[in-house]
């Protein structure tokens, strides 16, 4: 996948949901053929097959509970995310963690499938840890600055680059990207000047008065860092 890439994960906001989720999803799209920036969407997971279906964006489901398929109710399966038309999966946010056992099924599963991985980590050694499954993408986001507005590039760059150089130690092929608290162009030029390349976010674009211009003006800096 091309980078930098900026991931904006839809949560389960209201703002996000059934035809704001297109909404969304297509602006992105916008965003992506304007600058040439890739643009991934996490939509709902009651939205991804459509989503999918209607934009040229890389689409993943932002949890996945299994990689295998069977009598698990309510659970959603690898093999569901690829019937769904997904690109990806996001693994062990900070509001969906799960045990390093299930994260190495579900990025190898991923991999079986043809699909990118992008697991998240708390901090710089688990960043490390998790960076030695190989995952395309590992992404460090510190828990207690999600949602805040103040970006973990800004607030703690030293975790950040210390993440970087943990997994280039380990020699994992995983690429890094860091999330928390981005909600402007000058968090994603901080974030990408550390070393990273790209941003995972969520309510800086969909909760913005006008996510249109606030993916644009980001994805136009990603190329100016």
């Amino acid at each position: 996948m091309k980078t930098p890439i900026i991931v904006i994960n839809f949560k389960a906001y209201s703002e996000s949901l059934g035809e704001r989720s297109m909404e969304l999803a297509k602006m992105a799209e916008a965003v992506a053929r304007e600058t040439g920036v890739t643009i991934c969407v996490a939509p709902q997971w009651v939205d991804v097959k459509t989503v999918a279906k209607e934009v040229g964006v890389p689409v993943f489901v932002q949890a996945v509970d299994s990689a295998a398929s069977g009598a698990f109710t309510g659970a959603t399966t690898i093999e569901a995310a690829k019937d769904a038309g997904a690109d990806g999966i996001i693994v062990n946010h900070s509001e969906r963690r799960i045990g390093i056992s299930l994260i190495s099924e579900l990025v190898l599963g991923a991999r079986g499938l043809g699909l990118i991985s992008l697991v998240c980590a708390d901090t710089p050694d688990a960043t490390a840890a998790v960076s030695v499954l190989n995952p395309d993408f590992v992404a460090i986001e510190p828990p207690e600055l999600i949602g805040t507005g103040i970006p973990v590039s800004k607030a703690k760059p030293e975790i950040v680059t210390r993440a970087i150089e943990k997994v280039r130690a380990t020699g994992s092929s995983s690429k890094v990207i860091c999330g928390a608290g981005i909600t402007t162009d000058e968090d994603v030029v901080a974030a990408l000047r550390l070393g990273t390349v790209g941003v995972l976010l969520a309510s800086g674009v969909v909760k913005a008065k006008d996510p249109y211009s606030v993916t644009l003006a980001m994805a136009r800096a990603s190329l100016l860092k």
